[in-house]
């Protein structure tokens, strides 16, 4: 196998234009086959039929199948509870000798819809509006999908001698937390190594401008439960020497935070240091913040975005508004998200997090600390061969230079891929744009991006065919 870091050579020629006229000539094709795939509601979630995730794959299979890459197959490993896990299709090409081999990730599993009265279009029909494609999955992460597709096919038509070793993984769980990925990568681990991984599955910089993700931040959640009371009482009989637990709850999670809205749990990693920075106006209008809030943290909006712990709590289980008693709620329980800086070990901040939970002044309440999820962080050098190839071929596709961002979100599975091939270099890219809205209602795809994904990841397949062992 080539070390991509001694095998890039830098660019001998300008892009051709053949790639970029195999592209266009094939995008009405390309997008119709990625309507087809958003019609199919595969959610690797217990509570979603999995007939449908099955479906999602095997439309997936018979994409992949059409390449002639070699036999593809539908692969599944046992979850640590003994349930199988998400389905993943897999075809591997072998690499032409003294050619490397490149590993072509994306997840054909979507999240749920969510209340689709939300919605301005049904989520499971991919509609256009004004350039962009809307329906769940259409940019997350089934474009990603047909990112890989699409450009293989125009490298295939347009070079005779292809000779740079291809694997496909399309893995069927991602948007459950990925529970099998590492246990498949270890039983499949001579099908899927690699010399370079492109993981199509983050972000650009905004419409228009293509970018490269080198950092993430990494994970870690808990689920914390505050109990007061054994059962409900009457809050006119009892209320006054007991607080409800929401009120010690919301007393607890107001310690997450110090005046400045920065998190201020102890034994938590920052860094400073982003390379670029983040116009506040521009982050407004991105994450659709309401007039007259201020924004939280100190420090540049990037780095606070990047190189920062956050903290959020996503869920908070209380009785209802229209379902409320004049009781005192004996429970309440809370999942905390925290997003973690490049170089935290989660576990050290899951550990911090529940040394801060339970040093919290709450009266004596019973309070109960369960993480349920750790990830590392990722970064990547931009020194590194095929990570300058890389960002060629952005520049090339889109016609402006790249930018090299971090991204505040999470994809755990990364650090799983750099321990078990780490011999690899890893590349994130993606298709996303900040208005994508991915994971939200409205999620939609620019099919201007979509194009350039398309001929940057056939430019970079292209250069990396060049390359010599």
């Amino acid at each position: 196998m080539t070390t991509p870091d001694t095998a890039y050579h830098g660019h001998a020629a300008a892009p051709g234009t053949a790639l970029a006229a195999a592209v266009d000539a094939a995008l009405p094709r390309t997008l119709a086959e990625l309507k087809d795939l958003v019609a199919v509601p595969g959610i690797a979630w217990d509570s979603f039929d999995p007939e449908q995730l099955q479906h999602s794959a095997e439309a997936v299979a018979g994409l992949v199948g059409g390449l002639g890459l070699g036999e593809v197959r539908i692969l599944r490993t046992q979850a640590p509870g003994g349930l199988p896990g998400g389905p993943a299709v897999v075809v591997r090409r072998p690499a032409a000798a003294g050619k490397p081999t490149i590993l072509l990730y994306a997840h054909h599993d979507v999240q749920p819809p969510g209340d689709e009265a939300l919605w301005n279009t049904p989520p499971f029909t991919a509609t256009e509006i004004d350039g962009r494609l809307y329906g769940r999955g259409a940019a997350d992460d089934k474009a990603g999908i047909m990112v890989h597709v699409a450009a293989l096919r125009a490298v295939l038509e347009t070079t005779a001698d292809f000779g740079l070793g291809v694997v496909l993984f399309i893995e069927g769980e991602e948007e459950a937390g990925s529970p099998t990925f590492r246990r498949f990568l270890e039983e499949h681990r001579d099908l899927l190594a690699a010399d370079v991984i492109v993981v199509a599955d983050s972000m650009n910089w905004k419409v228009g401008v293509p970018a490269l993700t080198t950092s993430l931040r990494g994970l870690a959640a808990a689920v914390v439960e505050v109990r007061v009371l054994e059962h409900a009482v009457h809050s006119g009989m009892y209320g006054g020497p007991v607080l409800d637990a929401p009120t010690l709850a919301a007393r607890l999670i107001a310690s997450f935070h110090d005046a400045e809205g920065n998190v201020a749990v102890e034994g938590l990693h920052a860094r400073e240091g982003a390379a670029v920075d983040y116009p506040e106006d521009a982050f407004r209008a991105d994450a659709a913040v309401v007039e007259g809030y201020r924004l939280a943290g100190s420090g540049s909006l990037a780095d606070r975005l990047w190189n920062k712990p956050a903290l959020s709590v996503i869920g908070f289980d209380a009785p209802s508004v229209a379902l409320s008693s004049n009781a005192l709620v004996p429970a309440a329980r809370f999942k905390v998200s925290l997003r973690l800086a490049p170089g935290q070990d989660p576990q050290a901040a899951l550990a911090a997090l529940e040394r801060h939970v339970l040093a919290q002044d709450l009266f004596g309440a019973q309070v109960r600390f369960e993480p349920v999820e750790a990830g590392h962080a990722f970064t990547t050098d931009t020194l590194a061969p095929a990570a300058r190839a890389c960002l060629w071929a952005l520049e090339q596709a889109w016609g402006v230079p790249a930018v090299e961002i971090g991204v505040g979100g999470s994809i755990p599975f990364i650090a799983d891929l750099a321990e078990i091939f780490p011999q690899a270099r890893i590349l994130v890219t993606g298709v996303e744009d900040p208005d994508s809205r991915a994971h939200g209602p409205n999620e939609s795809l620019h099919l201007g991006d979509f194009r350039n994904a398309i001929l940057a990841e056939a430019l970079l397949l292209a250069q990396l065919d060049g390359q010599e062992a």
